[in-house]
């Protein structure tokens, strides 16, 4: 196999990547309320980026100096992940549980004002994706990276014996990671631009949503906590841990 063919090989899993369970998760909870496939399109775009910079960073220090990682750091990693993942959920659910006491609030207060407030809403959402919404994304790649960069760097190390090329099969690996969470996020705000055109009360859409991605968030961070913590050992003497 060629240089080239397996820097094609490394995007193409690399965009494969970008669909890994827990990682459409995460990404989930931070489009749900997106309707713009524009900015679905960048906050993708920016968790990749986050996701590529600590796999380039860890996953090139272990091949560069040929580190193993051990049982308990490796698991203590992906229970970053589970956490975060847990802690994403629980933000989901609160902001749209918060969310549903304020337009109730203002229903009863003023329709005129409540329609205004849910205008001046929709006007910020069309305009572009928040700063918090863009800084989430990106720091939630960046912590997903840990999780991923062992693995990946024990991969490379087994087929690529170059230091350059492998580093540089680490780049090429992120550019596809980028561009595969790019379309899956402009995928995941399909449903919000169609239900924006269709239905009045979209913000009912938004947050029926965000709960939902929000409880699917914690419950699968939950399940990966138990894994990762009793089924592999975490909190053991005997941890029992592979690069997935």
């Amino acid at each position: 196999m060629t240089f080239a063919s397996i820097l094609l090989l490394g995007f193409v899993l690399g965009m494969r990547h970008a669909t890994d369970a827990d990682h459409v998760v995460a990404v989930t909870t931070i489009v749900s309320r997106e309707r713009s496939l524009r900015n679905a399109a960048f906050i993708g775009a920016l968790w990749g980026l986050g996701h590529s910079i600590t796999l380039f960073l860890v996953g090139g220090a272990l091949v560069l100096f040929r580190l193993t990682i051990p049982p308990h750091v490796g698991l203590g990693m992906e229970m970053v992940v589970a956490i975060m993942l847990i802690v994403l959920g629980a933000m989901n659910v609160t902001n749209a549980m918060r969310r549903i006491e304020e337009a109730a609030g203002g229903r009863k207060s003023s329709p005129d004002h409540a329609h205004g407030h849910e205008h001046a809403h929709e006007h910020r959402i069309l305009k572009g994706a928040s700063l918090m919404q863009l800084g989430r994304a990106l720091v939630v790649g960046i912590v997903h990276g840990l999780a991923g960069s062992a693995a990946l760097a024990l991969l490379v190390l087994t087929t690529i014996r170059k230091a350059g090329s492998a580093l540089a099969y680490l780049v090429i690996f992120g550019v596809g990671t980028i561009f595969g969470m790019m379309f899956l996020t402009m995928a995941m705000a399909v449903p919000m631009a169609i239900a924006a055109n269709r239905f009045a009360q979209v913000g009912r859409v938004e947050r029926a949503m965000a709960r939902a991605t929000g409880l699917l968030s914690i419950l699968f961070g939950g399940y990966l906590a138990y894994r990762i913590g009793v089924v592999d050992g975490l909190f053991s003497m005997h941890p029992q841990w592979s690069p997935e």
